[in-house]
């Protein structure tokens, strides 16, 4: 096969990777996870969500529907979520310190996000956190920031952070998932609360993410001290409307195979960069890259590892990978989830068996990627079974 010389120096670095043990990390000082794990830190990806944001569309009867009450446009950062970025950006500095220098320079840093105003606003504030300008690099005394570079591409381009270019494989598979007894059987039971959002809403809530859609718009009212139509208040908050809405984000990587398809390309893009990184063929030898993107990257990246904790992952919500080698140059990689202003909480693989689920998500990676970049050549009726 093709990639299997890629898939073994891979796994070089999986079967390195070291077994963490779960443990809680207070609201203080916590525990130094630096200091807890073996070997030097040699290479970051950061995975975050966008900041605060307006709602992205408010429902036809929500009482809020209109520009006037809110301070910026529908779907866009707000200064608190700018605010939120900027203070991430500043952990950051503090957590890598060590692999970035004070001063700004695209031979250690790149900046990925989806081509969204959010996405690409939270990253610039992040960056003005990490890169409070010293040196060299102040250019005007009067202004604590600099220009850094953010990339990004088309979303309908984009294969590996929005995820959003067409693949016909996904959608079959999508659309077995959705039609399979078992899918049917769960939304058979929130049908009455589908429905009752359905008739006070003016929308038609026929899936799990239709209704998240209502949650987010509610939480986002809420927050802004707008207060909920009598309907609303009813079921805001209950534990039926707040297990449909997270479990909205399990469904893009439902199954494993959705899951390889729809994360493939982002997990390839990491585990070959930090292959590249342990055999010094990195180029240029970056130290960290940050991925802006959305509250579904964050659960569908979890979900593809078997780390998602079924939740509606928060503003500013982060995933860490990180990778360290140790004095006989033996590679290790650990994960780690930071989803409130605490320490992050480092990732107990099931079973405490890291190697043994990364590496059979790496199996499912390659063999899913061989699919995802062969996608256009089959049609949308294709069974799933004959496109290996």
């Amino acid at each position: 096969m093709a990639h299997s010389q890629g898939y073994f120096s891979m796994s070089f670095i999986l079967l390195s990777t070291i077994c963490i043990i779960n443990f809680a990390i207070g609201e203080s000082k916590g525990v130094d996870v630096q200091e807890a794990l073996p070997g030097k830190l040699k290479f970051a990806h950061v995975i975050f969500r966008h900041g605060d944001r307006m709602p992205v569309d408010p429902y036809p009867t929500d009482p809020w529907n209109d520009r006037k009450y809110w301070p910026n446009l529908w779907g866009q950062l707000t200064n608190r979520g700018k605010q939120q970025h900027y203070e991430l950006g500043k952990w950051l500095r503090q957590r890598y310190s060590a692999l970035l220098n004070a001063t700004y320079s695209r031979e250690e840093i790149y900046v990925q996000s989806t081509d969204v105003d959010r996405t690409l606003m939270s990253a610039q504030a992040n960056l003005a956190g990490l890169y409070e300008p010293v040196g060299s690099d102040v250019w005007n005394k009067e202004i604590k920031w600099q220009p850094i570079p953010v990339h990004s591409l088309p979303e309908e381009e984009d294969v590996i952070l929005a995820a959003k270019a067409p693949c016909p494989a996904y959608d079959y598979a999508m659309k077995n998932m959705l039609e399979s007894s078992e899918m049917q059987a769960m939304l058979a039971k929130y049908k009455e609360l589908f429905s009752y959002i359905e008739s006070n809403s003016g929308r038609s809530i026929k899936t799990f993410l239709d209704a998240q859609y209502i949650n987010n718009t509610m939480f986002i009212e809420t927050l802004y001290g707008k207060a909920l139509p009598v309907w609303a208040q009813k079921i805001y908050g209950s534990a039926d409307f707040t297990d449909v809405a997270n479990f909205a984000f399990a469904i893009n990587t439902y199954t494993r195979q959705m899951a390889r398809l729809k994360v493939g390309p982002l997990l390839k893009d990491i585990l070959q960069r930090m292959e590249k990184k342990t055999t010094k063929q990195l180029k240029p030898d970056r130290s960290v890259y940050i991925y802006s993107a959305h509250d579904t990257t964050v659960a569908n990246l979890l979900n593809a590892l078997k780390l998602f904790d079924v939740h509606s992952p928060p503003y500013v919500a982060c995933i860490l990978m990180e990778l360290r080698v140790d004095d006989n140059e033996k590679p290790s990689v650990s994960v780690y989830y930071k989803n409130t202003t605490a320490e992050p909480q480092a990732m107990d693989i099931p079973g405490c068996g890291i190697l043994i689920v990364i590496i059979a998500v790496l199996l499912c990676v390659s063999y899913g990627l061989m699919i995802f970049y062969r996608r256009r050549n089959y049609n949308f009726n294709t069974p799933y079974d004959e496109m290996a």
